[in-house]
């Protein structure tokens, strides 16, 4: 397969991967050379070596994480995400446009309701997750933007007392 290295280590940081050179572990990669180690967050016991000659993947293996011996080669591999609430930038935009766009009737919300210190709350969190997450892509607490992230309609539950 023809691919640059680079190109690999620019998509496992998108897929929420950090590069870490000293504490391999899940959810981590490391680049030495024209070789990339991955430690897919979906594996606990082996991790996968990519070797590349130029721009092209020459062997791809797995190996054991702790010795970097070679368990088996593979011709070729799936990586996972390293978190569940990865996206397109596209989807990120629209989300990060879909959550202002709430924050600002909550806002508007509790002032109406004369709960300034809850509006200015909600707010500032609010504010400081959407630069976050144009920031690094991800904040504490994401789970809470999903129904943005995936572009769901929100869901409603009335209940009525008659």
């Amino acid at each position: 397969m023809k691919i640059e290295r680079n190109q690999v280590l620019k998509k496992l940081v998108d897929m929420q991967y950090t590069r870490n050179e000293l504490d391999f572990k899940r959810g981590t990669f490391r680049a030495k050379g024209d070789i990339v180690e991955i430690y897919p967050s979906d594996e606990a016991e082996t991790a996968i070596r990519v070797e590349f000659w130029g721009d092209e993947v020459e062997k791809i293996s797995e190996i054991n994480p702790l010795t970097g011996k070679t368990i088996a080669v593979r011709d070729h591999i799936w990586i996972f995400p390293n978190s569940h609430y990865v996206t397109t930038s596209d989807k990120m935009e629209r989300a990060l446009q879909t959550i202002e766009e709430e924050m600002k009737e909550r806002v508007a919300y509790f002032k109406e309701k004369g709960k300034l210190i809850e509006a200015q709350r909600i707010e500032e969190r609010t504010n400081f997750d959407i630069e976050m997450m144009k920031e690094t892509g991800f904040c504490q607490g994401i789970e809470n933007y999903s129904r943005h992230i995936s572009g769901r309609e929100p869901r409603f539950c009335a209940i009525y007392l008659i």
